[in-house]
């Protein structure tokens, strides 16, 4: 593959700094700009030496020369100026739907979809195909503490293997498709369907029609090459926990593979126990049972790594691999990722709305007995006044729960309603919950932090943004507390 120029607009997203980080790999020119950069993203992009810059200007754009296309994130928008004039000059633009069908789909498409569980799943499996000699393409919307890319084209020119999350939100502005159709899967993980992206998808049942007819596709797709059903059965895996998953197959006739819990799954797992060092249970099929150990916290980590097993197990990778790989793999930043191990342990975790708090929660009250201070800062979605009753009890495992100042966000012109500020936020946590502060100094918040802390305690930082900072702070300060 010759080495281009690639530019991207709007770079420090999750997935568009993945795909800078596999270009820049390949050697190819990367260069990006946005309008705003946060951790961890941010902080990939700089270790790499991939060059950025603040706001959209053409100028820039072009200093190092024209670009051979230009990659345009959805949230950048059509107008943006480097848009607007990467159309005046005739400079290729296109989605990153495109670039992921044209430079890293293989030929057997591994996509995992699903309304959870698919970054996971699509991470540790690539990391099992990596360690097994696969050398496949692939793309997980997170940062792996086990791999240096987020993102990567394989080197087999005849791109036998790749993998990709599919997200089922729409491929561009102007491109309602879900992301997931581009990538021609031939194997499928379907994790979990709950209706979500409702600007999208109007109603419960457009949302599971788009996995309905991926599932559909799939079938057909692997029915052209001349499989059996038998064979395409071992191609497709589905969440067999999930009533509405089996039911989705069954009255398409989908041939397919269970995963889960339950009895009846075709690969289930059993006898699962949680601890501060990971998750240990077995994987039973048929009439063999495997013994598998994660240092990945999360009693839902089961069922997505019993779904990779299952996957690497079905396209013939040997179990003592799929096992040995598992149990290195460390999982991704900011999925209950341990920040500090000491007298106490700091802990930072993607937790922006109400559900995602509770369930982060409640795995941490199951394996920590001292004190959990929560350090709480919701994304857009936990900000709104129509969804505050989702805040009732889910702060319930915290003892103490402590709200920074508010990063300031863009507001729609045509919204009704503004949304909640750090005021409001604690007030209505309050309505379920006895202990909570807003604390607008950073410095102030840490310090409270760490007082609140003594041996065995815990302080989680819940949200999507970046804590300013104060993460680091609070790992270098807790010395001076040590005592306390």
């Amino acid at each position: 593959m010759k080495p281009k120029h690639v530019h991207i607009i709007g770079i420090c997203g999750v997935l568009s700094s993945a795909i800078a980080s596999a270009f820049h790999e390949r050697g190819w020119k990367v260069t990006g700009s946005d309008k705003g950069f946060y951790p961890p993203t941010s902080t990939h992009l700089d270790e790499l030496g991939v060059p950025y810059y603040a706001g959209w200007h053409p100028e820039k754009m072009v200093a190092g020369g024209i670009p051979d296309f230009i990659i345009v994130a959805t949230a950048s928008g059509s107008q943006n100026p480097e848009t607007l004039y990467a159309l005046e000059h005739n400079i290729p633009l296109v989605s990153y739907t495109e670039v992921l069908r044209d430079y890293f789909v293989g030929k057997n498409s591994i996509v995992c979809v699903g309304t959870w569980g698919k970054t996971t799943t699509s991470t540790l499996l690539s990391f099992i195909l990596e360690k097994a000699g696969f050398d496949p393409s692939y793309m997980f919307g997170g940062i792996s503490l086990s791999q240096k890319l987020s993102a990567k084209i394989s080197k087999d020119e005849q791109k036998t293997w790749s993998i990709l999350e599919g997200d089922e939100y729409k491929s561009g502005p102007k491109d309602p498709r879900a992301k997931f159709f581009y990538y021609n899967p031939t194997h499928l993980i379907l994790s979990a369907i709950f209706w979500d992206h409702a600007d999208l998808y109007p109603t419960p049942e457009d949302y599971i029609n788009a996995f309905k007819k991926i599932l559909v596709e799939t079938v057909d797709r692997n029915k052209q090459l001349g499989l059996s059903e038998l064979d395409i059965a071992k191609r497709i895996l589905i969440c067999g926990d999930h009533t509405i998953l089996t039911t989705l197959a069954q009255e398409n006739r989908i041939p397919h593979t269970t995963y889960g819990k339950s009895a009846d799954n075709h690969y289930r797992y059993e006898n699962l126990t949680e601890t501060k060092d990971g998750i240990s249970f077995d994987i039973v099929n048929g009439t063999n049972k495997y013994s598998v150990t994660s240092p990945m916290l999360g009693n839902y980590n089961a069922e997505n790594i019993t779904s990779c097993f299952a996957m690497a197990h079905l396209i013939g990778i040997p179990t003592e691999t799929i096992l040995k790989t598992i149990a290195q793999f460390e999982g991704l930043k900011r999925r209950l990722e341990k920040r500090l191990v000491s007298d106490i342990t700091v802990i930072d975790t993607h937790a922006p709305t109400p559900d995602k708090v509770e369930a982060g929660l409640s795995v941490l009250r199951r394996i920590y007995s001292g004190k959990i201070v929560a350090i709480f800062e919701p994304n857009i979605g936990g900000r709104q006044r129509g969804s505050a009753f989702k805040y009732d009890n889910a702060f319930q495992k915290a003892d103490l729960v402590l709200i920074p100042r508010l990063t300031k966000l863009k507001v729609d012109k045509d919204a009704t309603e503004a949304p909640l500020e750090a005021a409001e936020l604690a007030e209505v946590i309050s309505k379920t919950h006895p202990s909570v502060f807003v604390i607008e100094n950073d410095d102030e918040l840490v310090r409270r932090a760490l007082s609140e802390t003594k041996k065995d305690d815990l302080i989680v930082f819940l949200g999507s943004h970046g804590f300013r900072g104060m993460i680091e702070q609070t790992i270098s300060l807790r010395p001076q507390y040590q005592s306390k």
